[in-house]
């Protein structure tokens, strides 16, 4: 049984398939995607790694928050861009250590205001996934607006 204090649980099932490989399936939707491990650590590189899943869902999740709230005020941010870097460092155990992010907004984007600027740049900062990392992972995160 799934378990969650909010009542807001997802079941995620990951099979195994075999070298260095996983397939998972989001139960809601049926939507799959696939695993392999990184070259630097025995695997072939086929698909996103674990921790590039979570770098991915990073990048994803603070986009997808500033649109909730952007949609909120009118703001229409289709063609932002987010870029993350994925800094690995193995002492004392093989981690994620940075996330270096770029959120490069559109020129339709030039004439917003400052505070409305600063609004989505917060909500940024304060997305689930950034709220959900542990200490020992750095997240830097650069805003570029049109001029």
């Amino acid at each position: 049984a799934s378990r969650s204090v909010s009542g807001m649980a997802v079941d995620i099932d990951i099979l195994y398939t075999g070298g260095l490989h996983c397939e998972a399936t989001h139960r809601p939707s049926g939507s799959k995607l696939v695993t392999d491990a990184p070259l630097d650590n025995g695997g072939k590189g086929e698909a996103f790694s674990p921790t590039d899943l979570c770098a991915t869902s990073l990048g994803s999740c603070l986009v997808t928050t500033m649109a909730l709230v952007a949609t909120r005020h009118g703001i229409e941010l289709a063609g932002t861009t987010v870029h993350v870097v994925k800094e690995m460092v193995a002492d004392p155990r093989r981690r994620i250590a940075s996330l270096p992010t770029t959120v490069t907004f559109p020129p339709s984007l030039a004439s917003l205001p400052a505070e409305k600027r600063a609004l989505l740049e917060a909500t940024a900062r304060a997305c689930p996934v950034t709220q959900s990392l542990g200490p020992n992972v750095e997240v830097p995160m650069t805003f570029v607006w049109p001029a």
